[in-house]
């Protein structure tokens, strides 16, 4: 993007939070706009397409804490009608080299160097192609491509042991018809009112000037003599392709993942732009997840229960394996089976979380019914509600 939209394009307004808003309000409403705007959402809504490329655009910057504190730094220098005040010479202009001060000599040229060092840390990346020092030409920057993002629905035995799923995405990629030139015949010409250079610079007093794209060329530096039937001209065009993603183990339901470099290609040797893949998970009809755990409800009848014994347990994909239930097991006690979990970050595996269900049976046949009236008169001495009472009366 260049130095006039980074100054002048309200970011917070366009993904609709405040300027205080934190990373997970503007991670928030990101994901809704993108979704709303996507283009695959909207098939041939051009008014959608650009939406989603400045939703985009205002994410690389806030979504990147960095990048936002410089665009923070630059919108209140100039948001705020910054102009160059009277200098050591009185005669009310700069009286030191700016390119000094924002991102020149190396550790800072001013005496007590951490302050011009750390903007050139900072606002000198921000604002290396806004002071031109002397007048001379600005060099085209490479431009990086856009975010993308997209998502994918994986079973849950798959965001357990991880995945390889085809994605297909829509970007803005080079013209495949023009070879990205924007000229039907490959040939187009330098742009005379930028000198090829894709920008243009206008002083605004006090010793620098502002380096902004030519609306000429729209800072591509080339003008197409006849331009391509397909872009138009511009040298891009919508591409879609599929792509083998690698979903890794362990997944959870909501998760973000960031494939650097794997999105929209970049312009004139740009790197590309990332994708993010928004991962969603069916539901499982037997087991569920707590983190890195699995959990699943087994149910027990009540001499079990009572009694004690063995229970055998379904895994994820595995044998089955057998608990020893203890005698005296109450209803909706939860047990443990180490390593049966869901695959950590770190290729171990987490626990299975067993939780006992007492069952009671709806249906007695005659022996079952008399064995169990035998068994209340033996217990009939033992009030369970006892202490229940006890305490009711003694808060």
């Amino acid at each position: 993007m260049s130095t006039k939209d980074f100054v002048e394009k309200d970011y917070y307004k366009v993904l609709g939070v405040p300027k205080d808003a934190t990373e997970a309000e503007i991670k928030k409403a990101y994901r809704k706009l993108a979704r709303e705007f996507h283009p695959d959402a909207n098939k041939g809504d051009l008014k959608a397409e650009e939406r989603f490329k400045e939703i985009s655009e205002a994410n690389d910057v806030l979504g990147d804490p960095k990048r936002r504190k410089e665009y923070d730094e630059a919108r209140a220098l100039f948001g705020t009608g910054f102009r160059p005040g009277p200098g050591a010479g009185g005669n009310g202009s700069f009286n030191f080299d700016l390119g000094d001060l924002f991102g020149g000599r190396p550790g800072g040229g001013t005496q007590g160097g951490p302050g011009a060092g750390g903007l050139g840390g900072g606002l000198g990346d921000v604002f290396g192609g806004i002071f031109n020092r002397g007048g001379a030409g600005t060099r085209t920057q490479p431009r990086r491509g856009q975010d993308i993002e997209s998502e994918v629905t994986l079973s849950f035995t798959e965001a357990v042991d991880g995945a390889t799923v085809p994605l297909r995405m829509s970007s803005q990629a080079p013209c495949k018809a023009c070879s990205g030139t924007g000229d039907k015949n490959g040939t187009p010409r330098v742009c005379p009112t930028c000198v090829g250079t894709g920008q243009v610079s206008r002083g605004t007093g006090g010793g620098f000037s502002l380096t902004d794209p030519c609306v000429d060329c729209k800072g591509r530096g080339l003008i197409a003599q006849d331009p391509c039937e397909v872009c138009k001209g511009s040298g891009r065009a919508r591409s879609s392709r599929t792509m083998q993603v690698r979903i890794p183990a362990g997944v959870s339901d909501g998760q973000r993942i960031r494939l650097r470099g794997k999105g929209a290609p970049g312009e004139r040797g740009g790197p590309g732009g990332d994708l993010y893949v928004v991962v969603h998970v069916d539901a499982h009809p037997v087991f569920g997840r707590k983190g890195d755990n699995l959990t699943v409800t087994v149910p027990v009848t009540f001499t079990e229960a009572a009694l004690g014994g063995e229970v055998k347990v379904p895994t994820l994909g595995g044998p089955a394996v057998t608990l020893k239930l203890p005698a005296g097991t109450p209803n909706g006690r939860t047990m443990r089976a180490r390593g049966k979990g869901a695959v950590r970050k770190d290729g171990t595996r987490g626990d299975l979380l067993v939780t006992v269900e007492v069952v009671v049976p709806k249906d007695l046949d005659a022996p079952a019914r008399d064995a169990l009236e035998a068994y209340r008169k033996a217990t009939a001495d033992e009030d369970p509600r006892a202490e229940l009472f006890q305490a009711a009366k003694g808060a």
